[in-house]
């Protein structure tokens, strides 16, 4: 296993304020595992806690990268499985990058493919069923989606897997994916890793989490030869996967095998319920290296989001914002409603009233739900910007009251009004 690589020094995370205070009580002044951060890379800073807004095609849908970098967002994640499917890597590195690609210059992430390929392979498309009452019945290892058949098979080597688009076979292994994503450029990437469901037996997860353990070293040792090879380029932070589902045996014992590598960071992803997320996020922040961002893959609800800075994540990014935008779905201070009802056909105020986004600043819930219910695209936008306009400033504030030390009290007030009585 090799050592830190010089260049790592290029990235780096400085914690900058604990978040103090008793999480049933609200009282006290000892710390907890929140805290707020700077993560700092060759093309910015990110102060954390952050929402990072997704771009899977190096776009975030329907909203443009100088709206994206005007509702607040201070990185954009995109996926290295579609980026490799189209438009190809090696268009990317002719480009410059991701950034200079999609003509974003902040900070970058890309996943590593490996959510993509096991949900699409296994016929979940956009989400992998994590219930236990899914199709298959508890302790299944070969978990696929009603009516499918499965696109993806896992070998120590790697994973073979059949293309959503043309049905052309494709190969992931950790080397692959380390070449993909630096071609792709991005600032922060993910190791290749294996994601199990909560179907998969205790006997499968064990066995699935040591063959993760394996890709993580072999990801590392291909990572440092490409850092060489392209020395000319500015350097990218590789981030661990954390997976071991709700078992705490395993989600420790990742934590600590993983930790002990040169990492530059850690993402929590895998298989979990709801209401396990602050504890299996709690475990992991006890036992990963304090001076690494920790990335929580996947989570926008504003409950999730509380919880996990608490329990000690410091950035997120999921693709809701926009996804529920484009069923008509907007968030506000006191939920999230549906703007295709009736009532919003003559009601001519913004989205929400006090908003500072675009879309509040200049359009009415009346005309957005007009292009809404005529089919027209804008409608996709303007309730996009807004939405991650909401999960964007929600972290920001979060992060400002954990340092003048108002959090529970913000926390309260936030929650107590999203999750109130429904207007």
């Amino acid at each position: 296993m090799p050592s830190d690589h010089p260049r790592q020094s290029e990235f780096s995370f400085r914690v900058d304020t604990r978040l103090t205070g008793n999480p049933s009580t609200g009282e006290g002044g000892e710390a907890t595992l929140g805290r707020t951060g700077t993560i700092t890379t060759p093309h910015g800073e990110i102060q954390t806690p952050a929402f990072i807004a997704v771009g899977t095609k190096a776009t975030v849908k329907a909203v443009l990268p100088e709206s994206v970098r005007d509702l607040g967002a201070q990185a954009v994640l995109a996926n290295a499985y579609h980026l490799y499917l189209q438009p190809g890597p090696e268009i990317l590195d002719e480009a410059g990058g991701l950034g200079k690609f999609m003509n974003w210059a902040g900070p970058t992430f890309t996943d590593s493919g490996g959510f993509q390929v096991m949900s699409l392979g296994s016929g979940f498309k956009k989400v992998i069923e994590m219930s236990v009452a899914a199709s298959a019945p508890a302790g299944a290892d070969d978990a696929v989606a009603p009516g499918k058949e499965r696109l993806a098979h896992v070998d120590e080597d790697g994973v073979w897997f059949t293309s959503h688009l043309n049905g052309d076979r494709h190969r992931f292994s950790p080397e692959i994916s380390m070449n993909v994503q630096h071609k792709i450029g991005a600032d922060i990437m993910f190791a290749f890793d294996e994601l199990t469901t909560l179907q998969n037996s205790r006997g499968y997860q064990e066995e699935s989490l040591e063959r993760t353990r394996r890709w993580a070293e072999r990801c590392v040792a291909e990572h440092f030869r490409l850092t060489d090879e392209r020395a000319g380029k500015p350097y990218q932070a590789l981030f661990g996967v954390i997976q071991g589902a709700q078992y705490e045996d395993l989600r420790r014992k990742a934590c600590r095998d993983l930790g002990a590598m040169p990492f530059d960071g850690f993402g929590i992803g895998g298989a979990l319920e709801k209401e396990n997320l602050g504890t299996i996020v709690g475990w992991c922040s006890e036992e990963l290296p304090e001076d690494k961002p920790r990335h929580l893959l996947g989570i926008s609800e504003p409950d999730d989001i509380f919880v996990s800075i608490e329990a000690g994540a410091d950035t997120f990014d999921c693709v809701s914002p926009t996804r529920v935008a484009r069923n008509s779905a907007f968030y506000t201070a006191e939920g999230r409603f549906n703007l295709s009802g009736a009532k919003y056909r003559r009601d001519w105020g913004p989205l929400q009233d006090g908003c500072d986004c675009y879309t509040c600043q200049n359009y009415s819930r009346a005309y957005i739900r007009h292009l809404y219910k005529a089919k027209e695209l804008l409608s996709h936008t303007l309730i996009s910007i807004h939405n991650e306009r909401f999960v964007v400033r929600m972290v920001d504030d979060a992060r400002k009251a954990i340092e003048d030390g108002t959090f529970w009290e913000f926390k309260a007030e936030t929650l107590g009004r999203y999750y109130g009585a429904r207007v």
